[in-house]
């Protein structure tokens, strides 16, 4: 799909390639392993790691590439386009890693983000808990303050990367009385004795992606591994969920366009009484739609990205992009599997695929319901 672009710089595109190449060569001809496993390797990781594909936006100080959040676009954009299904890179980046960057200390962020930087550290964030979904205020886990030290003691689930994370930044309450302003955040390590990983969930997509449930049973782990100040943590967390937020928008606006892409191809090639799919009037309706709203998705996410490269883009303007991309995707996404007939059923093909993978857009990083009640308290 053709549009004019003007917001990524020449570097951006240099980026692009190398991107490119690395998901070609090292992701999709790993891609039926990774699924059966349930998992990346961490092989995978350090190549990425190896090739500056890792943190690309933090500081080279710290390992990062000294790039902008253009480079995490990118990178969302082109791993949406490839098909590749499985590593949670940009969660890693650009979600994770800049807790640790704008909330911790110097000592921490020597300590953990060129590790991060390299693939040796891979981070999660263990957010969710049984019972709680999005509403972040209501988390159960605690960390209760011994000495120079904090005593964890909870559960959490649906976390990603939970089962190869080497450091899990966990969302807890060190106030269980103080509501969103007893909330902290702290790193924990996944060596702590206490800690356990649970069951890998089985998911309806993104089957190479792990997903765990975590354990923290009276895990002792230094004040100084606390990210920021004490009770601070929900505000450190609304500070960062809106480039969550966006970063899902950005990958469900390349997602789309690459869906549109395919299914364009195959309704050419297929033939039905005699003639192709795409010579039906419905057809051509259905994908002229797809099309003009593939354009809105993709006008609005590259405005939007203009002004969050400028650091501008607001928790409201956050939540309409990752709203109208994932809606517009769901429901362009389930047309084009009726085009493809039995065969968009088959998970050979890659529609079949974009069904169940991008059903999560509108569940993660908080649901299209949240999004619409923090859009409607600014009407």
């Amino acid at each position: 799909m053709k549009v004019t672009r003007s917001v990524f710089r020449e570097d951006h595109e240099m980026y692009r390639e190398t991107v490119r190449r690395f998901l070609e060569k090292e992701c999709l001809p790993r891609q039926a392993a990774w699924d059966a496993a349930g998992q990346v390797d961490r092989e995978t990781w350090l190549k990425a790691g190896r090739e500056g594909l890792l943190c690309a936006s933090l500081p080279e100080e710290y390992g990062g590439g000294g790039g902008d959040f253009g480079h995490a676009a990118v990178f969302a954009e082109e791993t949406a386009r490839s098909g590749v299904s499985g590593p949670a890179f940009g969660m890693h980046s650009d979600i994770i890693a800049p807790y640790i960057h704008r909330a911790g200390n110097e000592e921490q962020k020597k300590k953990w983000l060129p590790g991060a930087a390299s693939g040796e550290l891979i981070l999660a964030i263990a957010m969710t808990e049984p019972g709680t979904g999005s509403d972040l205020k209501a988390v159960r886990t605690t960390a209760h303050r011994d000495g120079d030290h904090y005593v964890i003691n909870g559960s959490k689930t649906f976390i990603s990367n939970g089962l190869i994370a080497d450091l899990i930044i966990v969302v807890c309450k060190t106030d269980p009385a103080a509501g969103a302003k007893g909330i902290s955040l702290i790193a924990v390590e996944a060596t702590r004795a206490g800690f356990r990983r649970g069951r890998k969930l089985q998911k309806v997509g993104q089957f190479a992606q792990d997903t765990a449930e975590l354990f923290f049973d009276n895990v002792r782990v230094p004040v100084g591994n606390r990210l920021g100040e004490e009770g601070k943590g929900f505000a450190y967390l609304m500070g960062e969920l809106p480039q969550e937020r966006f970063s899902i928008a950005v990958a469900a606006a390349a997602r789309l366009e690459r869906a549109l892409e395919t299914t364009i191809d195959y309704v050419k090639d297929r033939r039905v009484f005699g003639q192709t799919v795409w010579d039906f009037q419905n057809t051509k309706f259905k994908l002229a739609d797809i099309k003009a709203q593939a354009v809105a998705v993709r006008t609005l996410i590259d405005h939007y990205l203009a002004e969050h490269m400028r650091r501008r883009l607001t928790l409201e303007e956050a939540a309409i992009a990752k709203l109208f991309s994932t809606e517009t995707l769901g429901k362009a996404i389930d047309e084009m599997v009726q085009l493809h007939g039995g065969y968009g059923y088959m998970l050979e093909y890659p529609i079949a695929r974009d069904f169940v993978d991008t059903r999560v857009t509108r569940i993660y990083g908080g649901t299209s319901e949240v999004m619409r009640d923090l859009i409607s308290r600014k009407l």
